[in-house]
């Protein structure tokens, strides 16, 4: 897949953000910050409680992802445009579910919403309408999501790659979880044999993501290759989702998955084992 097929530049947004048969969608970890201020005709999605079920800990039901998407205005042949804070953090995390339920045309605002602040382009305080769709979506097909077990089976496979996206304290022990956020571990550290490919080094300074051939050459080099099955994880998602988008949709690995148990479910839970320090698979 052509990252022309899933990026958008702002340019792009501006002229076609009002078309028949767009729709723009804000994902922030600041739930609040949509309020503030947002591209017009934008919705604000709240990833805490509109695709994450906190009870179960797991994502949105398709019943209730399908009413979120018909209360948006989406239908099934709608192109949702995704952005957000913190490069895209939720707005990776949102179209890798819209995938998992099988929606056919999603794309990500390059550079999100650091980058559409950053050049001075307008924003709405304005709350959009829209009439419900009654879209129902299918089941869904968890070819792209990971489980705890299906890495267990493959510790040490040659033909399995394993990205921590962590920062490298976390990846280290040094930390559990990066300042600020709530969810957390009982142990610090990384899964063995994991590669340590911090989220943070597919993004230049702007935002907006790096050239085919640097991000090629940043998982090779750590051994990250088209031709092993691949899984990526971080603390609850949201960042491997920002890598899955990476290595799944920009560069065209075929066999790519999210782990989105990730670390609040490895660390917490009873004899999994747990490496500690820099080491990891270069």
């Amino acid at each position: 897949m052509a990252a022309s097929d899933v990026l958008v530049t702002t340019d792009w947004v501006a002229q076609h953000g009002n078309d028949p048969g767009i729709k723009l969608v804000e994902v922030d970890v600041d739930t609040n910050a949509y309020s503030e201020g947002h591209v017009a005709g934008a919705v604000g999605w709240n990833w805490t409680s509109q695709l994450a079920d906190g009870i179960r800990r797991d994502i949105a039901s398709r019943e209730e992802f399908s009413k979120l998407l018909s209360e948006s205005g989406i239908g099934p042949e709608t192109t949702i445009v995704l952005y957000g804070d913190n490069n895209n953090w939720f707005a990776a995390w949102a179209y890798w579910q819209l995938k998992l339920f099988g929606h056919r045309d999603v794309r990500i605002l390059n550079g999100g919403r650091k980058f559409w602040l950053d050049n001075g382009l307008p924003l709405s305080t304005d709350v959009p309408s829209y009439d419900a769709t009654g879209y129902e979506l299918p089941e869904p097909d968890f070819g792209l999501r990971a489980f705890q077990k299906d890495i267990l089976q493959r510790l040490g496979a040659s033909d399995f790659a394993l990205v921590d996206v962590r920062s490298p304290a976390e990846f280290n022990g040094e930390v559990i979880a990066p300042p600020g956020m709530s969810e957390s571990a009982q142990r610090a550290g990384h899964i063995p044999g994991a590669a340590s490919i911090p989220w943070a080094q597919t993004v230049r300074e702007d935002g907006t993501f790096k050239s085919r051939d640097e991000l090629e050459a940043l998982y090779e080099a750590k051994g990250v290759t088209p031709d092993k099955d691949v899984i990526a994880y971080c603390r609850i998602g949201e960042r491997s989702s920002h890598s899955w988008f990476v290595l799944h949709e920009l560069l065209g690995y075929r066999r790519v998955r999210n782990y989105d148990g990730s670390w609040t479910e490895w660390g917490n839970s009873v004899r999994m084992p747990v490496e500690t320090g820099p080491g990891g698979t270069v």
